[in-house]
């Protein structure tokens, strides 16, 4: 087990270094000098220098480097070359929208994945099933910020049930804020709803086949009684997987998202960051973000390793 553990850890140690060199590589090969497009085209090469000086751009790159990954710790990532704020005092402020609209789309994929799936599994080559399925292709199918500016137009524009934009915080009210938040959720969690539904119908009808529904039908448990007791709870192993891997999607997601809704999230944080050649931010954000899907990614294997213990004998670990 301690083995087993221990070179989990140092794999994804070893994933999250290789993740931030390539990071801080690529801002570094980018075009573009981050003073001199502060300052702007009159600015002279002295004053240009300066800045350099300044923001600390005139340290040897790998100086820069490892001052970088020392704020993660510490809590500073730099000044913000375009807000000339701290970057993490950016971040906290554009975290409370970020976090909640993936916790919502999680919510709603489960809700509309399972639910469907599940009742498709119930009416297995019924004409329920076929509509569901080809439900969900279409889902999968889809844009999500395509169906976001639909949604606009009929549940916001049209109908006013929703507003069309923006975040308005959440300082005035929880409800406000939820429903800020509803359309874009459910736009990011359509697809990821989609796949859930058709991973959930293959895992039911698989559960279906099993001894213990024969064995329960035989009890005189009815065909939605055994469903509900025992089919859904042996067949969730898969969905429950699918969950936590989609939770690292739903966060990457919100670039999009965010941008499409006008929401003051991170996702629109990077978007501005990259637009202005604000490259402390871009590169903290976009740590941020592939730190978040190596660390949900490696949290689901180890816990598949400690929950089966064939997993770790397969990789030939814990003998």
């Amino acid at each position: 087990m301690f083995a087993f553990l221990a070179r989990r850890l140092a794999t994804l140690l070893t994933t999250l270094a290789v993740a931030a060199i390539l990071i801080f590589a690529v801002t570094e090969i980018l075009p573009g000098d981050p003073a001199a497009a502060m300052l702007g085209l009159t600015a002279t090469p002295e004053t240009v220098a300066a800045l350099r000086a300044e923001l600390g751009l005139d340290a040897p790159a790998f100086v820069r480097f490892f001052g970088w990954i020392a704020g993660f710790f510490t809590g500073d990532l730099g000044i913000s070359y375009a807000y000339r704020v701290p970057v993490a005092g950016l971040i906290a402020e554009r975290l409370p929208v970020t976090l909640p609209l993936a916790i919502m789309a999680s919510l709603f994929a489960s809700i509309l994945g399972i639910t469907l799936g599940a009742l498709a599994a119930s009416r297995a080559n019924s004409l329920v099933d076929s509509a569901l399925m080809a439900g969900a292709q279409v889902g999968l199918a889809i844009p999500n910020f395509w169906f976001g500016i639909l949604m606009v137009l009929v549940f916001a524009i049209g109908l006013g049930w929703f507003p069309a934009g923006g975040f308005p915080g959440w300082e005035t009210g929880f409800f406000k804020g939820l429903q800020a938040l509803f359309l874009p959720a459910f736009a990011l969690a359509l697809p990821q709803g989609a796949v859930l539904a058709r991973l959930t119908r293959t895992a039911v009808l698989e559960a279906l086949g099993e001894d213990f529904v024969r064995t329960a039908r035989a009890k005189g448990l009815t065909a939605g009684q055994t469903l509900r007791r025992h089919v859904l709870r042996n067949a969730m192993v898969p969905v429950i997987t699918m969950l936590a891997l989609q939770f690292s999607f739903l966060i990457t997601g919100t670039i999009i998202i965010e941008n499409v809704f006008a929401l003051p999230g991170l996702g629109r944080l990077i978007f501005q960051s990259v637009g202005g050649h604000d490259l402390v931010t871009v590169k903290s954000l976009v740590m941020i973000y592939v730190g978040a899907v190596i660390l949900v990614n490696a949290g689901v294997d180890m816990a598949y390793g400690l929950i089966d213990p064939r997993l770790r004998f397969r990789r030939g670990v814990g003998r």
